[in-house]
């Protein structure tokens, strides 16, 4: 029998944010545990993070996952909602993942569309960061 392999899921911003945590944030943009322990995965590359990203995301670069790297600790086992600039690395993020047995959707429209709609975008300090 052959193993027929899915397709990870695609999610909207706002379907991302329902999932994370981020819709339900504090007044400091400071995300709620997700109930089912879902993740926030940021692929992009490390300056694009330092520009900004969601708070309490997690970043491993798409380039290092490709290139073998492990989930950190607080990835493991956890559903997976990856997040990029535009979607593009974040699909290709999420196959990979999905391929290793991970729970993994993508964000359709990328840090983009999270800053477009008014989520919450912060620099490694907390202050306002941007999309890079």
């Amino acid at each position: 029998m052959r193993h027929v392999q899915r397709s990870p899921g695609r999610v909207t911003v706002q379907e991302a944010a329902g999932h994370t945590g981020h819709s339900t944030a504090d007044e400091n943009g400071t995300p709620s545990r997700a109930a089912d322990g879902t993740v926030l995965l940021d692929v992009r590359e490390p300056f694009e993070w330092q520009a900004g990203h969601a708070p309490g995301a997690v970043h491993v670069p798409l380039s290092a996952l490709a290139a073998g790297a492990p989930l950190p600790p607080e990835a493991l086992g956890r559903p997976l909602v990856v997040i990029c600039r535009s979607g593009n690395r974040s699909r290709q993020a999420a196959e990979l993942l999905t391929a290793r047995g991970a729970e993994a959707v993508d964000v359709i429209g990328g840090m983009r569309d999270w800053a477009e709609v008014g989520l919450p975008v912060v620099d490694p300090q907390g202050g306002d960061g941007t999309v890079a």
